[in-house]
């Protein structure tokens, strides 16, 4: 079962989402407090079955927010966000060299954070 991992950070508050293996599925921004930290939470656990957006492939079809977004960064490396419905970035993944890797990223965000329970480190 995955878990949402609240850290102090130098100027407020950040989560990562981690499955049950322990490995970073997804990260936050940095917060100002811990109470919208605990609110991005929230955020990601109500969009978190958003539709994906793969801006991988030419001419796709932009989608409404919420949604997943699949780019590949400065590196060629695939990477998803998890964009809510007013269109902000609520989470970020790492890079990965495969978009198969990126997509099952996405996947394990939504089995895991609806149900996850969060901590503070």
């Amino acid at each position: 079962m995955g878990k949402f991992v609240i850290k102090e950070a130098k100027t407020g508050f950040k989560f990562d989402l981690k499955a049950g293996n322990g490995e970073i599925i997804a990260s936050s921004e940095i917060y100002s407090g811990e109470a919208a930290c605990k609110n991005g939470i929230e955020s990601v656990r109500v969009n978190s079955a958003a539709e994906i957006e793969d801006q991988t492939v030419e001419g796709f079809e932009t989608l409404k927010h919420p949604k997943f977004e699949v780019y590949t960064d400065k590196a060629g490396e695939f990477r998803f966000r998890l964009k809510a419905k007013n269109g902000e970035i609520i989470a970020t993944s790492e890079g990965y060299k495969a978009k198969a890797g990126c997509l099952n990223g996405i996947e394990s965000v939504k089995k895991n954070a609806p149900d996850a329970e969060v901590v503070k480190e």
